[in-house]
């Protein structure tokens, strides 16, 4: 008798096992059902809202749970804890509004606080539109903007750079930034370097010495993590954006110059 019983569980769990895997698949069906009528509903509510955009897939994101915020080097960052996933992307809202480029200049306006523009290296003529220039001697995409902004001046849209030298990044950036801050005529001796010139001796001076270290800790304030980095009228562009350079200037362009005691667009006060 006792060894029937013990045959008889066997048999009834091997019983029950179909019923179990047929529960899970069902289970698993339902979720795949919900999953695919959660898609079908956000790839038509995407169509509704965004009537202008064209994509020809649609299916789930890696990304998971709640998305956070954050800025990294005046740049907007986000975050999904949940499945670890960094992301950087511009966000649009209904309307079509860049809500992180908003974030992005609300966060550098916050920060102009932090900038002395007396301790800023003035390149350009008083009264023309300001630009704030964070910048690095051995930086090409720097070397670029500068010859730009030459280019600019000869068609008469002329800007007045403040610039503050990044040294963190390339090694003998610091060294070029004091041996232009210590020549009789800098902003000579700035085109000369960016141009590409190597002087047999690069200059020393205290008070080139102190301007970089000074310029270091605006930087580390500002969060500059990369050059160049512009302030367009508290606007904060990372890069040499060309396109939204024009765009400032075209602005500009169009204002009547400014009356006496009245600061340029753009100007620090």
């Amino acid at each position: 008798m006792r060894r029937t019983v013990e045959l008889l569980v066997p048999v009834m769990l091997l019983g029950a096992e179909p019923a179990i895997a047929q529960e899970t698949g069902n289970n698993l069906g339902s979720e795949a059902a919900l999953l695919s009528t959660a898609a079908t509903k956000a790839e038509h509510q995407l169509r509704q809202t965004f009537t202008n955009l064209q994509f020809e897939e649609f299916g789930p994101a890696p990304v998971k749970g709640p998305i956070y915020q954050a800025i990294a080097g005046g740049r907007v960052i986000y975050f999904a804890p949940e499945s670890g996933h960094l992301l950087f992307a511009a966000v649009y809202d209904r309307n079509g509004v860049n809500v992180t480029a908003l974030t992005q200049d609300a966060s550098a306006r916050k920060r102009l606080g932090t900038i002395d523009p007396k301790q800023a290296l003035v390149i350009g003529p008083e009264g023309a539109p300001r630009v704030i220039e964070f910048t690095d001697p051995d930086c090409p995409y720097c070397q670029a903007l500068d010859r730009y902004w030459q280019a600019k001046a000869a068609e008469g849209k002329r800007v007045q750079r403040l610039i503050y030298f990044v040294s963190g990044i390339h090694p003998d950036a610091p060294a070029k930034a004091e041996h232009i801050l210590c020549s009789p005529d800098p902003e000579t001796a700035f085109k000369a370097i960016y141009s590409g010139v190597k002087p047999a001796r690069l200059m020393k001076c205290a008070a080139g010495a102190n301007k970089v270290a000074a310029d270091a800790v605006t930087v580390g304030k500002m969060g500059i993590s990369g050059t160049p980095t512009l302030l367009l009228g508290g606007k904060l562009l990372s890069g040499f954006q060309q396109a939204e350079v024009e765009a400032f200037l075209e602005e500009n362009a169009k204002r009547q110059p400014p009356r006496q005691g009245i600061p340029p667009s753009g100007e620090v006060p």
